[in-house]
């Protein structure tokens, strides 16, 4: 999907953290956690429609989609994960 040299040279733009390509099962998982509503941007706003791929901050709590092949590193479209188990279950 995404060149492993491009990988390599992205961060987030917030908080200038590596970021990771999310696998199947995390994708899968973010998928589920937007279906059930549990899923903002950074700017607050509902998450409704699924993610092809996405871009996960080191520490888990934003996630950059990829859309069209583009990542999307804009802060406030960012997703909220912090609350979120990418392997499909809401956190306790």
């Amino acid at each position: 999907m995404l060149d492993a040299e491009l990988l390599a040279l992205l961060v987030c733009p917030e908080t200038h953290q590596d970021v990771t390509l999310a696998t199947p099962d995390e994708i899968a998982g973010l998928n589920e956690a937007i279906r059930g509503g549990r899923v903002r941007t950074a700017a607050g706003k509902a998450v409704s429609e699924p993610v092809e791929a996405a871009l996960v901050r080191i520490d888990r709590a934003i996630a950059y989609p990829i859309r069209d092949g583009i990542p999307v590193m804009l802060v406030p479209e960012g997703l909220v994960i912090s609350g979120v188990n990418l392997n499909g279950a809401a956190k306790a």
